[in-house]
């Protein structure tokens, strides 16, 4: 039964990365995505896709891997000691944009799926994913639409899904070292497995599927937005933290590696570039330092209402 499942959503990722990649060089007009392909000695691999240059993208990346084996990394391990002696298999899609304009969000999303087995016992599984926004000159109508379709996806599982897992994406995405959120927010979860199958898989694609809806529409607002060498010494200096947040404190990495998978994929996530400024305060007032409102976590929707009561 454990690898029926495993074929199933293995299908559904390789659909999803090809439905994001058709979409995202769709918007970007001018760029494509180039696929490299890998093998993983110990067991698995997967295919990476990478935009780069584009009219929209700096650089991003699409990446479906499969990975399995008969022992799992320490990473695992530790917080999950009941998988000790089990064989593993993991796959997932991740995905990551860094738009050249700073007004056009970074972001970032994926949907995994793993499932750990032993002789004799039942297998263990899960489902995790999600997606987030990273505004450098963020707009609070875009934060909201980002919410909206968030919600959406959420809502024909329960009204109390999307704030359960709105506040565990702004727990998560959380630079402890900085006391700031990453960005905006948006959906994430882990661990699951309530409710059977059937129901976490619908929801795994329901989220895979909303994505495209909820950053298509903000890259087309923000695309045409003018942008000087201000703008972008600024975006430069906020990727820093991109970077910091992704080698400190996500977990996904910190498996990638030590689970064998290939360097380059994983990483593929970092900024093309990026800057540390030692100190930098943003000039109180400016466009910049407004940035610091939507980096705790807020209730986007319930504001939304807010306003459009008070108009």
């Amino acid at each position: 039964m454990a690898h029926e499942h495993l074929d199933d959503v293995k299908r559904y990722l390789l659909d999803l990365q090809d439905r994001l990649c058709a979409g995202l060089a769709a918007a970007d007009g001018r760029a494509s995505f180039k696929e490299d392909s890998w093998e993983r000695e110990e067991g698995g691999g997967g295919r990476s896709r990478v935009i780069e240059h584009g009219a929209v993208f700096e650089k991003g990346g699409v990446n479906f891997s499969h990975v399995f084996g008969e022992k799992l990394p320490p990473s695992a391990t530790a917080a999950r000691p009941e998988l000790a002696g089990r064989s593993f298999h993991a796959v997932g899609v991740s995905w990551v944009l860094h738009p050249e304009n700073p007004h056009v969000p970074t972001s970032h999303g994926n949907v995994r799926f793993f499932i750990a087995e032993k002789a004799g016992e039942s297998p263990v599984w899960w489902f995790g994913g999600g997606f987030d926004l990273t505004p450098y000159y963020p707009v609070f109508d875009d934060a909201v639409h980002w919410h909206q379709v968030a919600k959406s996806a959420c809502d024909p599982f329960g009204e109390e899904v999307y704030p359960r897992y709105k506040a565990w994406c702004d727990e998560y995405f959380y630079l402890k070292h900085r006391d700031e959120t990453r960005g905006v927010g948006g959906l994430f979860f882990d661990d699951l497995n309530e409710g059977g199958f059937d129901d976490c898989f619908a929801f795994q694609r329901a989220v895979g599927d909303s994505f495209l809806d909820a950053y298509l529409p903000i890259v087309e607002r923000r695309r045409k937005d003018s942008w000087g060498e201000r703008e972008r010494d600024f975006q430069l200096y906020r990727r820093g933290r991109y970077v910091e947040f992704n080698l400190v404190w996500d977990r996904g990495t910190l498996f990638g590696l030590q689970s064998g998978g290939r360097t380059e994929s994983i990483l593929m996530s970092m900024p093309p570039l990026a800057r540390w400024k030692y100190a930098f305060t943003p000039e109180a007032g400016s466009r910049e330092a407004r940035l610091h409102e939507y980096l705790v976590p807020r209730d986007w929707l319930a504001e939304a209402a807010v306003r459009q009561r008070e108009a």
